[in-house]
């Protein structure tokens, strides 16, 4: 039920003075102070049960050629307002979304150099705070370039913190933890190599940035609703442990060209005393708009496999041929080179894929390297590169279609754009055509090596408005994105439900590349995932791979992806062949279901464990994922999210006892128990290990012999 009550409160400032106003959250817990100082800065605190969680903190934006917005200000009008609603989610964590929170709006007035305003809505909810800068249509205030936004973010100590550095191009780093004190010493050694990447300051790092006081409280800062603005960093003060935005630039190093009216981002301050409240909040969802899509049938969460870690790893290649060192589309005719013997999106290892989806009940099958180009495809700074509508020889259209749909299986469309911008937008319409054409609801896109037009970022605004547009243009064809290398998404799913995932940090692949850190799967739920799903392709069984590298992970761990890390679209990664060596561990992932309608986090802290009960849609079946870090742990949870009095067959696949990321991947133990709501479990976690549980309503006959927890 929507309740709103407005009261107005004008102020008749004459003069620049102090004024203050107080904020409380609807359970009161969180409080919000906003005052304009005596030289007319805008500033807030905020507190949490009445500890400190954000010092007094300027607000405000500089702008290239309209003065400050940071200063200079009066009161020229507050107003407030309490929702309370529920909204339901086309696919998510849980069924229903409350949103609530109480808002106040301050409008400022500014008298130098022009007379105009700002208003800056703040928004308290139990979980955190949400508050945005708003330029309504005013005479003396139409465009203006954006210098900078000088939010800050003014923390209470030297706070843990779990972050990668600031960077205009990519996400895709292992996160360092440390305090923030030690972030400019550790900078130089968290920058590792990637094919496009621009960092800008020793002590710059990326929203999501999850901390941990001395004192206990866990705060988040992020930003939702990122539409039309560059993407937003964090460049630390530390000798004063102030953060301040950071834009990401254009070419021309401008930070957001603004149009009034206009509002810019959310940004955001999670905070709890409990790190669960923190995964489960849904406070960035709820501070976007809702679905502009009316008919979301078309929308399904789906669980793929694919042709493509075979080529992340190695085992066969992208590219048809090896004769060619450049190719130019339209011109080289492929039908005359020599096949490299390599090339994995062949007709027939696509339909062998398809094959193995129909048999083990999977929805999709995605393939990559399907279209003529990839010889040349990176590195040449070159615009024309796909158009995404050209087969290879060795691949038939029409033969692949024809099969999966004689197989009940739907096949997922792959983009690689090599960030050729204007190239991709160009063939946008006919490629769409063309999977609507040939059966295909789904793409993933893919935006690879630096942004041409040459001198963007992957994070500004003008690419972030790309982003937008093939979103927004999928819709209008009724298809799923999910989007690699773009943007870290800020709850545009909720607006655009299409969005189906994104990659968008450090994903699976990384595993092939040299490895990511054993605990790098318990900070992403604290990061990466807070805006939004993540396509982080779990799954992997064979964990020393044929190119030499190792998969930090132990396979029980791989099971337990499936819940942490959440997406309606999830991909069992790895070849056929290594599921059909351990078809009973492969039974979970079969089993597991992509959307739910509640989720329970029983354990959580970041960096160390995650775990989570899902309770799936349509079947209502229960499944437990747990994920451990670095060293070895016990789990011990309670099982009071089943329905009380009722009696359940538990397979438990866990790690076994001599189990270990590095030297015993694969060694796990699969047991099956009788539990109910009253039934605890104590359960070993080997180091990069986890443990994965489903759970099936019994009847008595089906509990003889079965040991009872």
């Amino acid at each position: 039920m929507l309740r709103k009550i407005y009261l107005s409160l004008v102020a008749c400032f004459l003069t620049l003075q102090v004024y203050a106003q107080v904020l409380t959250s609807p359970d009161r817990n969180l409080t919000l102070t906003f005052e304009l100082k005596e030289n007319g800065e805008p500033t807030y605190q905020l507190t949490y049960k009445k500890k400190l969680v954000i010092k007094q903190s300027r607000l405000g934006l500089e702008t290239k050629d309209a003065g400050s917005f940071a200063k200079g200000f009066t009161v020229a009008n507050t107003e407030q307002a309490s929702v309370d609603e529920s909204w339901n989610p086309v696919w998510g964590e849980v069924k229903t979304i409350r949103n609530n929170y109480n808002e106040l709006a301050v409008t400022l007035a500014q008298q130098e150099p022009k007379n105009r305003n700002m208003i800056i809505r703040f928004r308290l909810f139990n979980d955190g705070l949400g508050f945005r800068y708003e330029f309504p249509a005013q005479p003396n205030l139409s465009y203006f370039v954006v210098k900078e936004e000088k939010t800050q973010f003014a923390m209470t100590g030297d706070h843990t913190a779990f972050w990668i550095p600031g960077d205009y191009d990519t996400q895709e780093y292992d996160y360092t933890t440390s305090k923030l004190s030690e972030i400019r010493g550790l900078m130089n050694a968290s920058i590792t190599e990637n094919v496009s990447q621009t960092s800008f300051s020793p002590t710059g790092v990326q929203t999501s940035l999850m901390m941990k006081s001395d004192d206990g409280l866990y705060i988040n800062l992020h930003e939702a609703a990122l539409i039309n603005f560059p993407v937003l960093h964090l460049n630390l003060d530390d000798k004063n442990m102030v953060f301040e935005s950071w834009l990401t630039p254009d070419a021309r190093g401008d930070k957001g060209y603004v149009q009034a009216p206009a509002t810019t981002p959310w940004r955001t301050v999670m905070v709890s005393d409990d790190a669960r409240k923190i995964l489960a909040s849904k406070l960035t969802y709820n501070l976007n708009e809702p679905s502009k899509i009316k008919d979301t049938s078309w929308i399904k969460p789906t669980k793929y496999v694919g042709v493509w870690w075979e080529m992340i790893t190695g085992k066969s290649s992208w590219a048809y041929t090896d004769e060619y060192p450049a190719v130019q589309l339209g011109v080289t005719n492929y039908t005359k080179a020599k096949p490299n013997g390599k090339h994995g999106a062949t007709t027939a290892n696509v339909k062998r894929h398809i094959d193995f989806a129909a048999k083990h009940g999977f929805d999709a099958v995605l393939v990559e390297g399907w279209n003529q180009g990839w010889e040349d495809w990176f590195g040449n700074s070159k615009d024309y590169v796909f158009d995404f509508v050209t087969p290879y020889p060795d691949f038939n259209v029409q033969e692949v279609r024809d099969y999966a749909k004689s197989k009940g299986v739907k096949m997922i469309m792959h983009h690689e754009t090599s960030s050729s911008i204007r190239n991709y937008e160009r063939h946008l319409d006919t490629a769409y055509q063309f999977m609507k054409d040939n059966g295909y609801d789904a793409v993933k896109s893919g935006y690879v090596g630096n942004i041409l037009p040459r001198g963007e970022n992957h994070y500004s605004q003008w690419i972030i408005n790309h982003y937008q547009y093939a979103i927004e243009k999928a819709a209008d064809y009724k298809i799923m994105v999910n989007a690699h290398e773009a943007v870290r998404p800020t709850g545009i799913a909720r607006t655009y439900p299409n969005l189906i995932s994104n990659e968008s940090a450090r994903g699976t692949e990384y595993q092939a590349f040299g490895g990511s850190k054993p605990n790098h799967v318990t900070v992403l739920p604290f990061t990466r995932l807070i805006g939004g799903p993540m396509d982080y392709t779990p799954g992997i069984f064979e964990m020393d791979l044929h190119n030499g590298s190792h998969v930090n992970s132990t396979l029980a761990n791989q099971l337990a992806l499936y819940l942490t890390m959440y997406s309606p679209l999830q991909m069992a990664a790895d070849f056929p062949e290594n599921y059909e060596k351990f078809p009973d561990a492969f039974q979970f992932i079969k089993d597991v279901a992509v959307d739910w309608d509640d989720s329970k986090y029983l354990e959580a802290e970041p960096g160390a464990y995650v775990t989570v009960a899902r309770k799936a849609k349509k079947t209502g079946q229960w499944f437990l994922g747990s994920v451990g870090g670095n060293e070895a742990r016990t789990s011990k949870i309670k099982f009071d999210f089943l329905e009380s009095g009722k009696n359940y067959i538990a397979t438990i696949y866990a790690d076994a006892k001599d189990a270990h990321f590095k030297t015993n991947p694969q060694a796990y133990t699969i047991q099956k128990v009788v539990v109910n709501s009253k039934s605890n479990l104590s359960q070993f976690v080997a180091p990069g290990g986890g443990f994965a549980i489903s759970f099936i309503e019994a009847d008595k006959n089906q509990l003889k012999g079965l040991k009872r927890l």
